[in-house]
Parts: C-alpha cells; structure tokens; sequence
C-alpha cells in the first residue's frame, strides 16, 4: 500500500486553532495600540478643524496585514471604547468624540479596514510574496477603501456639524489631506507587501 507523507505530516486542524485565535486576539489587541498611538501624533492646521494624523496608516496596515476580520476589530474595539468614555483617540473620548466634527471619518476606519483586509485576505491566499499584478490591485485597494473611502463620511458629516457647504467642507477637510494620504497609502502597500508573507498563521490566510 502506497505511504503518504500528506497525512502523517498535516498537522491537526481541530490542535492549532486555539493557538490561531490566540494569535489573532494578539495581532488585534497590538493594532489597536497602534492605532491609538498614531492617533496622538497629530498637525494641527490653522484653517481646519481636521488634524493631519497617522490614523488612516494604522487602519491600512490593519486591514492588510490582519486582513478582514482581526483588521475590522483592532479598530472597532478602540471606536467602541471612545464612545463609552476612553480618551484613546488624540487624548479624547466620549460620544462628543465619536459623533463631533470628525466623527465621519472615526466610523468609516473601521470599515475600511474591513475592506482592505477582504482584499489583502484574497491576495495572500494560497501565496508568500506578491508579484506586481497583485502589488497593483493591493495598491488600488488602498486607494480606494483606505484614503477615498473615509471621505465619503467625513466630508459631508463635517459639513453638517460645522453648517457649512460642501464645498467648503471639501476644502477644508479632505483636498489638503490627499498627498499626506498618497504617501501613507505608498508606505502601507511597501509594508503590507514585505510583512504579511512573514506574519506567522496569518500567512496565505484565506
């Protein structure tokens, strides 16, 4: 009878995924530290009632490196606990955090994440290093869910709450923002492209 080497060497599903949730609770206890972390680093701009921060880097490389699901919570966790009263965002908290000016932006990161981890989850599956076609679409996803898609919120809901026209809430809460966010963008794909392969369980993670 022919030997496999398959079955005597794959290891026991039902043995390894305690460790996989432990990891990933882990993984997504440390994104949340770093998104609270970056948070605090912060330029003030004179003209507008948005900072430039690091949050939107730290909701890119969640979501692609933790991929959908840990990615989604390392951020929701730390939106959840500002809103109960935990000054974690930039030293704030509460729901006149969560629901203020900029509180279109807090709820899409959460999301994004999500998004850019469906991608990144797809990418990675089944492959260690990403060729160029995958670098592209990994990139385009960054893009469009991590810098474009926490504007669709933030835009218009600051507009609400300061009364002002769109326009207005355009210039000043998203045109001075798109290079700073062009260039997280190119960083977090550099990251994400060279970490996630070396992530140990979460590498080829589907």
């Amino acid at each position: 009878m022919p030997y496999s080497t398959e079955s005597s060497t794959s290891p026991n599903p039902g043995a390894t995924q305690p460790i996989h949730r432990l990891r990933g609770i882990v993984y997504t206890a440390l994104f949340a530290a770093l998104f609270i972390a970056f948070s605090w680093v912060q330029i003030p701009l004179g003209f507008s009632p948005v900072p430039v921060t690091l949050q939107t880097l730290a909701v890119m490389l969640a979501g692609g490196l933790l991929g959908a699901t840990y990615g989604f919570w390392s951020i929701a966790i730390v939106v959840l606990l500002t809103a109960v009263g935990l000054p974690l965002l930039e030293g704030r908290g509460g729901l006149s955090t969560v629901f203020g000016p900029t509180g279109g932006y807090i709820w899409m990161f959460p999301i994004s994440a999500l998004l850019i981890g469906f991608v990144s989850d797809r990418l990675f599956r089944g492959s260690g290093r990403l060729n160029a076609w995958r670098i592209a679409v990994l990139a385009a996803a960054i893009a469009l869910f991590g810098v474009v898609f926490p504007y669709v919120a933030g835009v218009p809901w600051l507009a609400y709450k300061l009364d002002m026209s769109f326009a207005k809430a355009m210039a000043a809460g998203c045109y001075p923002f798109i290079p700073g966010d062009t260039i997280k963008g190119v960083a977090a794909v550099a990251i994400i492209a060279l970490l996630r392969p070396l992530l140990p369980g979460l590498r080829g993670r589907g």
